[in-house]
């Protein structure tokens, strides 16, 4: 990538940022961002439920490990636990979206 490109991209990195926007149903929700293993997340907070849009690309190689982080992401966002295996995502495999079921009565 070239250079002055590389630069444009992360000068609107935190610009793209401020316009993730959550699913209808988290609509009101509370925002947070949040890093974990060199990525970044965004975290909306409704309730007993969270979901987590990851920012930024990555490349089919690097995305095994980002559901774990997304629910690591999730907890330390919302300060609550995230209920072992409620991940759910819009399209099977996708590593850019998720929704996690939350124990707000247990901290994460």
């Amino acid at each position: 990538m070239r250079p002055a490109i590389a630069a444009l991209l992360f000068a609107t990195l935190p610009a793209l940022a401020a316009c993730t926007t959550p699913a209808p149903q988290f609509f009101g929700a509370t925002r947070h961002t949040v890093s974990r293993g060199g990525i970044d997340f965004v975290v909306f907070h409704r309730g007993s439920r969270a979901e987590v849009v990851r920012l930024g690309y990555l490349a089919r190689r690097d995305r095994d490990r980002v559901p774990a982080l997304m629910a690591e992401a999730a907890g330390i966002a919302t300060g609550c636990r995230v209920i072992a295996n409620s991940m759910t995502t819009r399209l099977p495999g996708d590593t850019g979206e998720a929704r996690f079921d939350l124990d707000c009565r247990v901290p994460g």
